[in-house]
């Protein structure tokens, strides 16, 4: 994990600790889930197995009880409700130790992700972004996707109980859809999510249009800082979001049951 973030002021590299915590959280009241259940300081979410991010044991504050009595209590929730059981650990958390325990447990590590961050200076708007409901929005993201219909109802339920401020997200030449994406208000904070692009139109500069104005909606709002989550083998989308001024500012991994 690096100990300093690129973007950052000299005061937030010395307040780096409360940074990452307050990312990580406005990242979970982003992405919500349908039911959570709170165990001993960790948070277990359950959207009907739609992504990872919304199905997952996700360690909070360290608890008081022993992880092997925790972990099987996690493991008979998620059989009774049909799903694989998942931790989301990140590289922020006190309980470093818990991801050896689950490996020893028989857990596969999967999809390392990065949390990028940046101060959002003054852009200029594009001025084919087009904000739309979040119904005709997830059409579209759908369409570029190719998101299969029960996975979509999933995705809606989600969209649907974020409750900060939203921007469903477009860019369009001719009506023609180009890219999408959203953005999730936080007080002071910015996430970007679900950044797609036409797969005959990539390479052209059109998600760079879209988050650059996506950012200068969020500052021209009031918010002062942005953040995403990539994974982190995605070298063109670490390349685009490092060019707009984006650095590590910490990660999270999935350990999956066998």
């Amino acid at each position: 994990m690096s100990t300093q973030a690129q973007g950052t002021t000299p005061a937030e590299d010395a307040a780096l600790p409360g940074l990452r915590r307050r990312v990580e959280e406005a990242s979970l009241n982003a992405w919500p889930a349908m039911h959570q259940v709170l165990l001993d300081g960790w948070i277990l979410r359950m959207t009907g197995g739609f992504t990872k991010r919304a199905n997952s044991v996700t360690p909070i504050y360290p608890g008081l009880t022993n992880y092997a009595e925790k972990v099987r209590y996690c493991e008979n929730l998620y059989a009774r409700e049909q799903l694989t059981t998942i931790f989301r650990l990140t590289s922020i958390s006190e309980q470093q130790d818990l991801d050896g325990f689950l490996d020893q447990r028989g857990y596969r590590q999967d999809e390392t992700s990065l949390v990028l961050t940046a101060p959002i200076p003054p852009r200029e708007m594009t001025p084919d972004m087009h904000l739309l409901t979040v119904n005709d929005w997830l059409h579209v993201y759908s369409e570029l996707t190719g998101l299969p219909e029960k996975a979509r109802h999933l995705h809606q339920v989600i969209l649907n109980a974020i409750r900060g401020d939203c921007a469903f997200a477009v860019l369009q030449i001719h009506g023609q859809p180009l890219a999408c994406g959203l953005s999730v208000a936080d007080q002071e904070l910015i996430g970007l999510f679900d950044v797609v692009t036409h797969v005959e139109h990539r390479r052209a500069g059109h998600a760079r249009s879209l988050v650059s104005s996506l950012l200068e909606r969020g500052r021209r709002d009031g918010r002062s800082r942005a953040y995403l989550q990539v994974l982190a083998h995605n070298q063109p989308a670490l390349a685009l979001y490092h060019e707009l001024g984006f650095s590590e500012l910490y990660r999270y991994w999935y350990r999956l049951s066998r």
